[in-house]
């Protein structure tokens, strides 16, 4: 089981700090975010300075970009790290992506398909000279020219990871992309029963099988080094399972466990502002169905209990810094 952790948008010696740390502490992987700042910027500083750890977004806003730009960018952060980069793409939602980036926004799991599709004509164009010629109903891209062709990275294309939770996007990803990433906000239930039978279907459409795919977790973990850090990690915890509980677009999870009038409870919530007040609403039966609640040492047990058969990589916020010896026997644990 490999296992990730997240890399900051900004301050440069502070993504120093932390990529070094984690490739010292015996980290597989560091992700960066699409939040406050650009995900792939630190990804540069990152990948000169680290030479094994794997690299990637989780995630950047797809429909924020356009294929070729995504394709520019996934191609020469692969050549930076030495083949070391996941390109991990979302969706967002409709109103971040009308509002905040001034996007158009229709059909998202279509459209996902086809941005990832053009992605992929395009490094075809550059690695294998494959004539430029894709023509679909979103996006299209038939013209390139020696000036603005990078030409074939010895890496071949970075890897495309897709974060899906409903049953669309999920078919999407198993049809097109190279790996799921997993929602935070989902469960051990919600991911056997909805997301595997979902990707089944999108293997088939693809012609790929399961050995072909690579499923990432970035899961809820509660844990500390003391009690002031485990109280903090389970506030924080449920906040933000009442930040995404709130969002229409995930209410399947919720309803998949019978908790659907939760979402609107929390929905009308966040439209007034009331963050403390949604948190609250997350009890201890919601909160250890999406969290796994355990002392550092237990929790790779705890987690491969419920996702070992399920995910090829675990990532969690862990508070690694206080302790980095005791969190290398952490880590350590998943290996074993």
């Amino acid at each position: 089981m490999k296992v990730d952790s997240g890399i900051p948008s900004a301050g440069v010696q502070e993504i120093v700090k932390v990529a070094t740390e984690l490739e010292g502490l015996g980290y597989d992987g560091g992700w960066t975010a699409e939040t406050n700042h650009d995900p792939f910027l630190p990804l540069v500083i990152a990948a000169e300075h680290t030479e094994r750890l794997e690299l990637g977004t989780s995630i950047a806003v797809a429909f924020a970009r356009n294929p070729m730009t995504l394709a520019n960018i996934g191609h020469d952060l692969q050549l930076l790290s030495q083949g070391r980069m996941r390109l991990g793409l979302g969706s967002q939602i409709k109103a971040h992506i009308e509002k905040r980036f001034s996007m158009p926004w229709s059909h998202p799991a279509a459209r996902m398909r086809e941005l990832i599709l053009a992605m992929r004509a395009i490094w075809a164009n550059w690695n294998e000279n494959e004539k430029l010629e894709f023509r679909g109903e979103f996006y299209t891209h038939t013209l390139m020219t020696p000036f603005f062709n990078p030409g074939p990275s010895p890496y071949g294309p970075p890897s495309v990871q897709l974060a899906a939770v409903g049953e669309l996007m999920t078919e999407v990803a198993g049809e097109v992309a190279d790996g799921l990433i997993l929602h935070g906000f989902t469960t051990e239930s919600y991911v056997r029963e909805v997301t595997m039978p979902a990707l089944d279907r999108g293997f088939a459409k693809g012609g790929k099988s399961r050995a072909d795919f690579e499923i990432s977790g970035p899961l809820f973990v509660v844990t500390g080094t003391n009690d002031q850090e485990v109280e903090a990690a389970r506030e924080g915890t449920k906040q933000q399972i009442a930040f995404y509980g709130s969002t229409p677009a995930y209410r399947g999870v919720l309803e998949h466990h019978g908790w659907g009038a939760a979402q609107d409870e929390l929905n009308i919530l966040s439209k007034q502002g009331k963050w403390v007040e949604m948190g609250n609403l997350i009890d201890d039966d919601m909160l250890e169905t999406f969290a796994v609640i355990a002392e550092p040492e237990d929790v790779p047990k705890a987690l491969l209990a419920r996702f070992g058969d399920l995910v090829d990589r675990l990532a969690f916020y862990a508070p690694y810094q206080s302790d980095p010896d005791r969190w290398k026997q952490v880590l350590a644990g998943f290996k074993q």
